[in-house]
């Protein structure tokens, strides 16, 4: 009787033992085939229960640290050189954790809403991308690792996602992995020669402001502006939705740098010129959680589309529209390490949100990360930038940035997308000459011109290049007010009204 009541109360406490130890665990981001960031301090973290010990072992490295009291611990490992060598990344507390295949090398945050989004394959209600089916057929990079976020972080049956993945053509189809990221990153991976990871979380027709966390909406120069978590008017997804559930749960893993495709949802509302201070308020936010605060973050401007002639969206933007957008794109590269890319001449149908020339985007963006991140000098990255005006008689003459071994060009005809004007402000087409690469703008029309604009219209598409072949970036060099948003059409029920007559 005495050694059955023993034996009870001994089963009782194992259980009570069982009931109060907790496994020491990782987040998701945490897999096999992962990717470690090469050359900075890697962050390992999880949870595991308070004050039990934890051990990371990796490369040689052993690190042990206690968990705090509420169960949450993190390790940093130093800095470790590129290495294609398959390692296992061990983690031990009362239990174990063993992830194989683990690769160092250069990791990338891939972001935006549908372009980022849009992979190689067919997509329900988008053509597919340019020579899809070769580019999967020829998708074996086993150095290039991928890991698909889906939509608040939320898998479908379909999609091979939240695990990294080494890149197959079996794998860059059923992630459904987008195709900027897809060529950004296989380029790199040729140029640099070190395994490439890349975390691809988009999410199309969305807003910035979903992007970004609660606690900038606090901010004075943020409480009161449209698509805030109060603007019960968008109907979209919310603001802090994307950034809590596709964001947030990424950080602190250690990283290189961002690359982001964002932006038609916020124009699509009329946001232009506040939309500079979004993205920089995003790219300072980001680089801050991360704790990257020289992390590069490379960009696209938004590719040419017929927005005016809509009438579904918030804002009945003007032809005027998208050019303000590229010039609040571009202000937001004042801060240090960012940089964009172009795409004016990339674009095969003006109809279409979603141009299905995803390669050039990626490469634009890889060179540029290759240029100014990997220090490649030989690269020609940038396009060529507007910097200054001079007025010589009655022509101006502009000075550009970026040209390269020289502007030129891109087709027999003359120079076209040049606008001029004069001290009453009405802007007429011009002619343009490159002259030691300087572009002189001209118009018999005008005798005392002040004011040029480039490319200024939703449907640029100009021939000005410079060596590299990359288009000019629109511009204009006056700061005069322009209407970006045209009334909107009446409601049908007032076109319809009877007249008194007819009654």
């Amino acid at each position: 009787m005495l050694l059955r009541r023993l034996l009870i109360l001994l089963s009782l406490f194992a259980a009570l033992i069982s009931t109060t130890r907790a496994d020491v665990s990782c987040p998701v981001i945490f897999g096999d085939h992962m990717v470690l960031q090469r050359d900075r301090a890697v962050a390992i973290w999880g949870e595991a229960a308070p004050s039990e010990k934890v051990i990371v072992e990796f490369a040689g490295q052993q690190k042990t640290i206690d968990a705090a009291v509420d169960g949450h611990w993190r390790i940093d490992l130093d800095p470790m050189p590129a290495s294609k060598e398959s390692r296992t990344l061990t983690v031990r507390g009362a239990n174990t954790l063993s992830f194989t295949d683990v690769l160092v090398g250069e990791v990338w945050f891939c972001s935006g809403q549908s372009n980022m989004e849009k992979q190689l394959g067919p997509r329900k209600g988008q053509k597919p991308t340019d020579n899809y089916e070769e580019t999967i057929r020829q998708a074996d990079h086993p150095l290039l690792r991928l890991y698909q976020v889906p939509h608040y972080s939320k898998p479908s049956e379909k999609m091979t996602c939240l695990r990294w993945v080494p890149c197959t053509p079996e794998t860059i189809a059923s992630t459904e992995f987008s195709a900027t990221g897809y060529y950004f990153g296989t380029e790199l991976l040729k140029q640099l020669d070190v395994p490439i990871g890349l975390i691809h979380s988009s999410y199309g027709g969305t807003r910035i402001e979903a992007w970004l966390p609660n606690s900038v909406f606090e901010r004075l120069d943020f409480k009161n502006l449209p698509g805030g978590p109060n603007d019960k008017s968008f109907k979209d997804v919310a603001a802090t939705k994307l950034y809590d559930s596709m964001v947030a749960p990424y950080v602190p893993y250690s990283l290189r740098g961002f690359i982001w495709y964002q932006g038609e949802s916020n124009l699509m509302s009329g946001d232009t010129e506040i939309y500079a201070l979004k993205l920089r308020t995003l790219i300072e936010t980001w680089r801050s959680v991360f704790n990257t605060p020289d992390a590069p973050f490379y960009y696209v401007l938004l590719a040419p589309f017929l927005y005016s002639p809509r009438d579904k969206d918030r804002a009945h933007l003007t032809p005027e529209g998208l050019p303000l957008f590229w010039q609040a794109q571009v202000a937001a590269s004042s801060l240090a390490h960012t940089g964009f890319v172009t795409t004016t001449d990339l674009v095969a149908n003006l109809k279409d949100i979603h141009p299905t020339n995803k390669r050039d985007v990626g490469l634009r963006l890889a060179n540029i990360a290759l240029a100014e991140t990997y220090g490649s000098a030989k690269i020609v990255a940038r396009s060529p930038c507007y910097t200054s005006m001079q007025i010589v008689k009655n022509k101006i003459e502009l000075t550009f940035s970026n040209v390269g071994t020289g502007l030129k060009n891109r087709d027999a005809q003359p120079l076209d997308g040049f606008l001029i004007a004069g001290h009453d402000k009405q802007f007429i087409p011009a002619e343009a000459t490159i002259e030691n690469d300087k572009v002189t703008v001209y118009s018999p029309s005008i005798e005392k011109p002040v004011a040029v604009r480039f490319a200024w219209t939703e449907s640029a598409n100009p021939s000005l290049v410079n060596s590299a072949g990359l288009p000019a970036i629109p511009f204009r060099t006056d700061d005069w007010p322009i209407s970006v948003e045209r009334p909107a059409p009446p409601a049908p029920d007032v076109l319809a009204q009877p007249s008194s007559s007819s009654k």
